[in-house]
């Protein structure tokens, strides 16, 4: 396998991790409800670090991903900024999981229904929100990309994927804030956005690993 290749599997492999090991950390927390708590709150119990490690190790293999993009889209043309969206988006979870999230919607046990704010938790939800902008922004960016190629339904898909994840993350936001409308599915609207968001970047993924098994492997610059 080349190295390009390994990067492009990268972000194959980066929503099953992440999603698998934040539905199983979920169930397994006493108090936690993934239909109302964040992803976010798994860091802040006992085996918090769980959850941190997979911030941690989702963030390098999207970036590695975004690297493995930027050539293989550079390759046939000018890669223009999709690539660095796709890196700001995993350097936005690999700060997610250095900066430990504030406790919200009575999870841990014991804390406040509303939200606590700290220094932390402050520039953990400032590297989410690096994540939650920059996936949209580039599902945007690649459907004009798509749509110079003559591409219209992957253009859609990744218009429809970005109206969709952005949405749902501002639902979850106002979930996760208290509405009272929202409040007990602020979790549930977060997974969605998560699901929708990683299943677009394992397509595109996917895409760019069949243009590089068809023209050949990248090379040396």
């Amino acid at each position: 396998m080349s190295p390009n290749r390994a990067l492009l599997w990268c972000g194959v492999a980066a929503g099953p991790l992440f999603l698998a090991v934040a539905t199983l950390a979920g169930a397994l927390r006493p108090g936690y409800s993934p239909m109302r708590h964040p992803v976010d709150s798994l860091v802040l119990t006992g085996a918090g670090g769980v959850q941190v490690t997979n911030f941690l190790i989702t963030g390098a293999l999207l970036t590695a991903f975004a690297v493995g993009a930027w050539r293989e889209l550079n390759r046939t043309g000018r890669a223009g900024p999709t690539p660095w969206s796709l890196g700001l988006s995993g350097i936005g979870l690999i700060g997610s999981g250095l900066f430990r999230a504030d406790p919200v919607g009575g999870y841990p046990v014991g804390s406040p229904e509303g939200s606590v704010h700290t220094v932390s938790g402050i520039l953990h939800d400032t590297a989410s929100t690096l994540f939650f902008f920059g996936l949209p922004l580039a599902c945007v960016l690649f459907a004009l990309r798509a749509l110079g190629d003559r591409r219209p339904v992957v253009a859609g898909y990744s218009v429809l994927t970005a109206i969709v994840f952005f949405a749902c993350f501002l639902w979850a936001d106002a979930g996760f804030r208290q509405n009272p409308e929202l409040l007990f599915v602020g979790g549930l609207y977060q997974r969605t956005a998560l699901l929708v968001g990683f299943v677009w970047i394992a397509v595109l993924a996917l895409l760019l690993l069949r243009s590089e098994k068809a023209e050949g492997p990248v090379t040396a610059r």
